[in-house]
């Protein structure tokens, strides 16, 4: 079984990058995914975030309001780092525990680690390959702005909050560069997917 860990920046297309990987044969674990679940109503972190940052931060089901919660963080890199302390511990246990799932379920597989805050978190340590999804920070602005409709200023804000995208780059063993076209992408992945492969062969 290979393992890489995969991450870009914010508005860099990683998501897309994730899915052309799973379409090829890839397992794919998606930390986000993981992250969203551990914060629902009822869940442990989810009672530690609400004791923290307050009921103004719930939608009315009562669910949190990830808008209104990233509008907090990014805008306060102590409150940022207090929300990751909560829920960074429980995505590196639920990762730890899928990836012993697949390992028993399918040995020779090619495993992708789909990981937003990959350096961030700590989770790159230990992973043999690191693939950071690339787009330069103009056109992730760009993309961030038409997306989530921000402003120039909350675009920057918010991919200041992360570590800068050509830092990222410069960590990666594998880079794939998403500031063309679908089909450029698409091709860069398939061919990263088959050295993967080679490997583990």
């Amino acid at each position: 079984m290979i393992v890489a860990g995969l991450t870009g920046g914010i508005a860099t297309g990683k998501s897309t990058v994730a899915a052309i990987f799973q379409q090829a044969g890839a397992r794919l674990i998606d930390a986000d995914r993981i992250a969203r679940d551990e914060v629902r109503q009822g869940a442990p972190a989810y009672a530690e975030i609400l004791a923290h940052f307050g009921a103004g931060i719930l939608l009315p089901g009562g669910e949190i309001d990830r808008k209104r919660l990233a509008a907090i963080i990014f805008s306060n890199p102590a409150q940022q780092r207090l929300l990751e302390g909560i829920v960074h511990p429980r995505v590196k246990e639920e990762t730890t525990r899928q990836l012993d799932r697949i390992r028993q379920e399918q040995p020779g597989a090619t495993v992708i680690l789909d990981v937003p805050l990959l350096f961030e978190s700590g989770m790159n340590c230990g992973l043999e390959e690191i693939i950071v999804v690339y787009a330069p920070e103009a056109v992730q602005i760009r993309r961030l702005m038409a997306r989530d409709g921000l402003t120039e200023a909350e675009a920057q804000a918010r991919i200041r909050a992360q570590i800068p995208i050509e830092s990222k780059k410069a960590l990666a063993t594998r880079v794939i560069d998403n500031s063309g076209d679908l089909e450029h992408t698409r091709a860069q992945t398939l061919e990263v997917y088959r050295q993967l492969a080679m490997q583990r062969a």
